[in-house]
């Protein structure tokens, strides 16, 4: 910037051998600032710059220039001064710092996911009710704050505190918690339970957790926790040490500093507003590697089948760039007034600075003082005269100057925006990479087909990196399919979705590229792999599948309704981690909008009987196809039986969901289990299992759980309803002259993909491993 500022004078600087540029360009800083304090601070920073500028000017005038030189000189130090006042002003307003807290922030100013609500001047992240409920909840700060700055090889270094509280209606029921969290987007909401409500990958997170949960590696029910895009922590610290109850009902207090140049982490609480002189949790931590340029800041809280309710009563936040690792150069404390100077007492004000920053507090204020009663007032007045001496001739040149620079200055901040923007949407390959990824999409690397395109492996030459090519066939029901799939999934983000890194269309060739995984699609799990699925795994696996459809059903902005559930659509990664994949035939809607009639789609076995009849997809004919799932994976059985040339059997043990029904009505339901497993297996788990999948598969759509539901009975959060002996009728008057598909149709075309307009339907290709 300085170069910028001063190379249009250099002709004129060397035009007298005794005049140089470091005559012109004296030395100041201008300190990384806070939202609060920039108006202020900017006017002093450059009173007192004005001062030292002036007295470096008298004294080059009157030592190093010659009288022939006067006038020149005369004229372009005032110019010089105001180049140099105008980048003082640009520094500033490029300083990627933020500060707030709940005294400056507005209704605007936050962003709520979820079960997330305002009450009474708090936040409070989970609902009020007097019952057991799983939900969860985010509160986050609406605009995006930096972490990352071009040229600057540490993250930012932030400051923040917070009181929060968790009470409880019901003592005999907990479990949950909350976390600050800091998460790469604004509108992912994770799971309940122990997920807390964290999204899948990209965050850093500090946990208070209720609950303790083995599956996470919790130490207890009372402890805090640093989660790095995993709730299970990377380090814990007892509360209980420190005599610390999160369930009593009482305020407490948390801080959490960070420096970005020694990356030291800590976090201390205390029910006192005095921050403790030893931290809780400390440790070195590295979290560049974690971050995007920038990120989210604000708190994420769940229960699990339990009444608590998790508020935020105060929260400050303060972060800037730092180049030292002095612990006086981390942000400034945050601000000390109160939201509401009324609000009752239970409220705890902003925390007192620990022990430690006293001294330095005070020197501040003394040097504060010494300022207004000296030195200031001088500059003051040099900036009077300057200005108003200067004004008239260079007014209009310094006016042009400051406002090319503003342009440049908010085009760049633009221009970092959306590159913000970017990171997060797929990335856009060439049909170079994934020709080559592909071996010129080589017979040899398709590992399945789906119903309009076939899928190949692929391995980037750039990283090495494997990938999954789906390429669209050429039909124009493939094309639409295709760009349905990229408009949809190309929002979603969840665990136990498939990822999709980007995609491609050159040569007239739509590609979609996704993460390969590693084990494959269920279906082959269940019927190709040498060895029988263990039990474990394939509760996870429904409970993954569960948790992806209550996200796509009922936590994203628009509904969106799969209609292709089914075992080869379900991936596994390394660890048998289920994703939900092939949103080919995906549609979107309005919350509670009533759906439109279309041609039925889908995989027979996998439809639910309403929508054969009436073309209308729902999402409880997600539910219905994810009970054939279900039935599956417990059963080892496919939807429909064929025999051994591939033809469809007729009677009710052809039909699964009609066999698992006939089973439970004689009162033999533990009868359906796999028998490859031979009895490995707990007989509850079991029974659980496959009275959901029943639950799921119920005739009457009114009396199908919604996968909320599903994920909470899984858990064991919730009983699974009452599911009648006998299966119920479908309580559609609709004469056999009217349905749309026979029987002989919904047996022949199990695994593939139909689409349904006449009492005829049309085959496309076999189902296989769809991405």
């Amino acid at each position: 910037w300085d170069s910028l500022f001063l190379s249009p004078l250099l002709p004129f600087l060397h035009f007298h051998s005794s005049l140089s540029l470091e005559t012109f360009t004296p030395s100041f800083s201008v300190p990384i600032l806070t939202t609060k304090q920039k108006h202020k601070h900017s006017i002093h920073q450059s009173t007192t710059t004005l001062t030292t500028l002036s007295s470096v000017f008298t004294t080059t005038t009157t030592t190093s220039l010659h009288s022939s030189m006067s006038l020149l000189s005369f004229f372009f130090l005032p110019l010089t001064f105001f180049f140099l006042l105008g980048l003082s002003f640009f520094n500033v307003f490029i300083t990627a710092s933020t500060e707030f807290d709940f005294g400056t922030l507005t209704l605007t100013s936050l962003k709520l996911l979820g079960d997330a609500h305002l009450n009474n001047a708090t936040v409070t992240l989970t609902r009020d009710l007097t019952v057991p409920f799983s939900g969860a909840g985010q509160a986050l700060y609406s605009r995006p704050v930096r972490f990352r700055q071009p040229g600057i090889n540490f993250p930012a270094s932030f400051t923040t505190f917070f009181s929060f509280s968790v009470t409880n209606l019901n003592p005999s029921s907990i479990g949950g918690g909350l976390a600050f969290v800091i998460t790469p987007d604004d509108d992912s909401l994770g799971d309940a339970g122990g997920y807390l409500g964290l999204a899948a990958d990209g965050f850093v997170a500090v946990e208070f957790d209720t609950l303790m949960d083995v599956e996470f590696k919790d130490i207890n029910g009372n402890h805090v926790g640093v989660d790095l895009n995993s709730v299970v922590s990377n380090k814990v610290g007892d509360l209980d040490s420190i005599g610390i109850d999160l369930k009593s009902g009482d305020t407490v207090n948390a801080w959490i500093d960070y420096d970005g140049s020694t990356n030291e982490f800590n976090v201390w609480v205390s029910y006192s507003n005095l921050k403790p002189k030893d931290p809780i949790l400390s440790m070195n931590l590295d979290m560049g590697q974690y971050l995007s340029d920038f990120m989210y800041v604000g708190f994420s809280g769940s229960t699990q089948g339990s009444t608590e309710i998790h508020r935020v009563e105060w929260w400050s936040f303060s972060s800037s760039f730092v180049s030292s690792g002095d612990p006086s150069s981390l942000p400034p404390p945050p601000a000390v007034s109160l939201m509401n100077t009324t609000a009752s007492s239970a409220r705890s004000p902003p925390p007192s600075m620990a022990p430690s920053m006293n001294h330095s507090n005070e020197e501040r204020k003394e040097s504060k003082k010494n300022c207004h009663n000296g030195l200031c007032k001088q500059g003051l007045g040099a900036v009077a005269g300057v200005v108003t001496a200067g004004a008239f001739v260079l007014a209009l040149f310094a006016g042009s100057m400051i406002w090319f620079y503003s342009k440049k200055v908010k085009r760049v901040s633009r221009f970092d925006s959306l590159g913000s923007e970017i990171i997060k949407m797929p990335k856009q390959f060439s049909y170079k990479e994934l020709k080559t990824a592909t071996k010129c999409f080589n017979a040899n690397r398709i590992i399945g087909h789906g119903a309009f395109g076939t899928v190949y492996k692929g391995i980037l030459t750039e990283n090495g990196d494997i990938i999954a090519v789906k390429r669209c066939s050429h039909s124009s029901q493939g094309k639409n399919e295709f760009l349905s799939e990229l408009s949809i999934i190309g929002s979603l983000r969840h665990r136990n979705l498939v990822r999709l890194q980007g995609w491609c269309h050159e040569k007239g060739e739509i590609l979609l590229v996704y993460d390969l995984m590693p084990n494959g699609s269920l279906d082959k799990a269940l019927f190709e792999a040498r060895t029988p699925l263990p039990w474990p795994h394939r509760r996870k696996i429904l409970l993954g599948v569960a948790s992806a459809l209550a996200y796509l059903h009922q936590e994203c902005e628009n509904q969106v309704i799969h209609r292709d559930i089914k075992t080869s659509n379900i991936m596994l990664d390394e660890g048998f981690n289920a994703r939900l994949g092939d949103f080919g035939l995906a549609r979107q809607t309005e919350h509670d909008k009533s759906p439109d009639a279309t041609v039925a789609a889908g995989t027979m076995g996998y439809l639910a009987p309403e929508y054969l009849l009436t073309g209308k997809a729902t999402e409880k004919t997600d539910v219905f196809s994810y009970g054939a799932v279900v039935l599956e994976v417990a059963s080892g059985r496919r939807p429909i039986e064929k025999d051994a040339a591939g033809v469809g059997k007729v009677g009710v043990s052809s039909n699964l969901v009609e066999w698992v029904w006939s089973l439970h009505r004689e009162g033999r339901l533990l009868m359906a289990a796999d028998p490859r497993l031979e009895g490995r297996f707990d007989e509850g788990e079991m029974r659980r299992v496959l009275l959901v999948g029943l639950a799921c598969s119920h005739p009457d759509s009114l009396s199908r759980p919604t996968m909320r539901g599903v994920v909470q009975m899984l858990g064991g959060e919730t009983e699974v309803p009452i599911v009648p002996r006998t299966k119920p009728s479908t309580g559609l008057n609709i004469s056999h002259s009217r349905l749309l598909i026979s029987l002989q149709d919904s047996v022949s075309d199990c695994d593939g993909i139909i689409s349904i307009s006449t009492s005829t339907s049309e085959n496309s290709f076999n189902g296989g491993d769809i991405v």
